[in-house]
């Protein structure tokens, strides 16, 4: 067996040890030394936008400063940590904002820079672009090909140097505030709720939704009372909250000339519409998979339809308990068998405190792998109940991990991050690797159980994923017509788009209306086809490593690749086109085999019987 050292609580001391830590001060004056010097250096000069070889010079100092200062240094990353371990604290709170007013003021200073780069004139970015593509003659650029791509492909979009400034001040109060906001008031709640046992216990926000998937009936029944009872107590709060975000958005996207409410996205994301448009008309096409899978599902559960909350409610025996350990154990033995790397990468995290297990009163619910500089080091927060859906969810958040851990040895500090479009390939790899590896133990009856499992994680991160990217630009597209949403409009819409992709087989119960209030998401703009995306590009490299082992190695280049090249390109490498419209339809058609195989076998264990087949 392995043999563990795991920390169960994040040591932040590689950044500081204290909230008071003297060294804060410090770094904070080093931060603004550099930004300064480099600010004094180069703001009033122009031989930079044209001449190679002193932009290669800018470039690396600006690299420099990426790599150790951006982002208000360890001082950002430590703060915005320590907040998500205990938002009820109203130091932190005012920590964390006196931590970010000091980065946007750097920001802001720095700014300069991206703007004029953003500014050069079409024919020497042409020109400057021949010292970056072709590196076997000219290889001066050559680290730092994409950013100016990107830069370039960006620029149209970019607004002066002051009106970016005054955008990046207004983001606090018009977005990030709302944003905290109804987070904060959500994680302080708590309700006592029924538990297996019979007993009745005050339960967290986070630790309710887990209840609310539970194979007892009344357990899951209770939870979903009361989280159905928080979400309507600070409804109309988010109303305004929601309405006041996507405002701001509208403003943003008017100055910069956007041309619908997910461009952007596609822009930061370094994606074609065109490419996330074939993907989300592919699903869509396509919901009939998923309202066959919950049909299945009200069949295996012997009831006419499911109820809202009981959609994600496990199908057969497969709540056993593991502990974080027997987690642990079970995701080294995958990883090893994966690559040795992986293997290396988790047992550093748990040894070094990077991963944060349990919940508590306070802490923000799900789970989230957070990375910040090049030069920091990587966290993971969890929090752990003891599913196997637990367990699947450190393999997925270890994927970010190791992804970002990759990009690290391959990539520079402006390299350094993962496009949104394939942020979820590396977690759904790792993901389905560990599930594969519990199914080789199954009997037919635990297989079934299993598949069931698989299926409604693979149905939950494509069909309802789109449905849900479908849910915003509704929003978006109607809030800009209308100019304010009421609660009971939001509700509609969101009801109507969960309806498309989960059928007749599903209730829209009431409560359902304002369960998009708690999904952190819809604050994200146009985040969740990136996971669909990510499934479903996982699917192709999970495909080639199983027919050969040493294809790990070109998952490897992969995800070591950061942003050096857009998504397209480094897949291209791989013999993988995303922009093939017909590439999304095969790992479409691998879930609906996935349904097909598990309802032959529900069939054969004669798992459902009339009035249900």
């Amino acid at each position: 067996m392995q043999k563990t050292n795991n920390q169960t609580e994040w040591d932040l001391s590689s950044l500081y040890k204290r909230d008071n830590d003297p060294e804060i001060k410090k770094n904070r004056k080093i931060i603004e030394e550099n930004s300064e010097q480099f600010v004094k250096k180069w703001r009033n000069r122009k031989d930079y936008l044209e001449n190679p070889s002193v932009l290669k010079e800018a470039l690396d100092e600006y690299n420099e400063f990426n790599t150790n200062y951006a982002d208000a240094g360890k001082e950002g990353y430590y703060f915005h940590l320590r907040y998500e371990k205990d938002q009820l604290d109203p130091k932190l709170r005012s920590k964390y904002n006196q931590t970010q007013d000091f980065k946007n003021k750097i920001d802001n200073k720095m700014r300069f820079f991206y703007l004029s780069l953003a500014k050069i004139s079409p024919e020497n970015q042409k020109r400057l672009l021949k010292y970056v593509r072709d590196a076997d003659l000219h290889p001066l650029l050559s680290p730092y090909k994409h950013f100016l791509e990107t830069i370039f492909k960006e620029s149209k979009h970019l607004l002066s140097e002051e009106e970016e400034n005054i955008l990046s001040l207004k983001s606090v109060p018009a977005y990030e505030n709302w944003v905290k906001m109804t987070a904060s008031f959500l994680s302080k709640e708590e309700r006592k709720v029924l538990l297996e046992d019979g007993t009745k216990v005050k339960k967290s926000f986070s630790e309710i939704l887990s209840l609310v998937d539970s194979t007892n009936e009344k357990v899951r029944d209770e939870a979903a009372r009361a989280f159905n009872e928080i979400l309507k107590k600070y409804s109309d709060v988010a109303v305004e909250e929601l309405n006041s975000i996507v405002e701001n958005k509208k403003i943003d996207d008017e100055l910069r000339k956007i041309p619908s409410p997910d461009y952007s996205r596609h822009l930061h994301d370094d994606i074609d519409t065109s490419t996330v448009e074939a993907l989300i008309k592919s699903v869509s096409k396509r919901f009939d998979i998923s309202q066959k899978f919950y049909e299945l599902k009200a069949k295996l559960l012997k009831v006419k339809k499911l109820k809202y909350h009981e959609r994600n409610v496990p199908y057969g025996d497969i709540n056993k308990n593991y502990t974080y350990n027997q987690s642990v154990e079970l995701i080294h033995k995958v990883f090893k068998n994966l690559d040795k790397e992986f293997d290396d990468i988790f047992t550093r995290f748990s040894a070094n405190g990077q991963i944060d297990v349990y919940p508590k009163k306070g802490k923000r619910g799900g789970a989230f792998c957070a990375y910040h500089l090049i030069s920091e080091p990587t966290f993971i927060l969890l929090n752990f109940g003891g599913k196997l859906d637990d367990t699947l969810t450190i393999a997925h958040e270890l994927g970010h991990g190791i992804n970002n851990e990759l990009i690290k040895t391959k990539q520079n500090a402006l390299n350094f991050a993962t496009p949104t479009s394939t942020a979820e390939v590396a977690s759904t790899f790792m993901e389905d690797f560990v599930l594969e590896e519990v199914l080789k133990e199954a009997d037919e009856h635990e297989r079934l159980n299993l598949m069931m499992m698989k299926l409604n994680s693979d149905i939950s991160t494509i069909f309802r994923q789109i449905a849900l990217y479908k849910f915003e630009l509704e929003l978006h597209k109607l809030y800009r017509n209308k100019g304010y949403l009421p609660k009971d409009i939001i509700g509609k819409i969101f009801q109507k788009n969960m309806s498309d992709y989960m059928g007749e087989y599903v209730e829209q119960s009431a409560g359902s209306e304002n369960w998009w209030l708690y999904w952190q998401h819809v604050r994200y703009f146009f985040y969740v086809y990136s996971y669909a995306s990510g499934l479903l590009i996982s699917k192709s490299l999970q495909s080639l490593v199983r027919k050969d082992p040493q294809s790990i190695e070109k998952v490897k280049e992969f995800l070591s690749a950061g942003t050096s090249e857009s998504p397209r390109n480094i897949f291209l490498k791989l013999g993988i086109d995303i922009s093939d419209k017909f590439f999304w339809n095969r790992g479409i058609s691998e879930v609906e085999n996935l349904l097909n195989e598990t309802t032959k076998l529900a069939k054969k264990l004669k798992k459902y019987e009339a009035p249900y087949s």
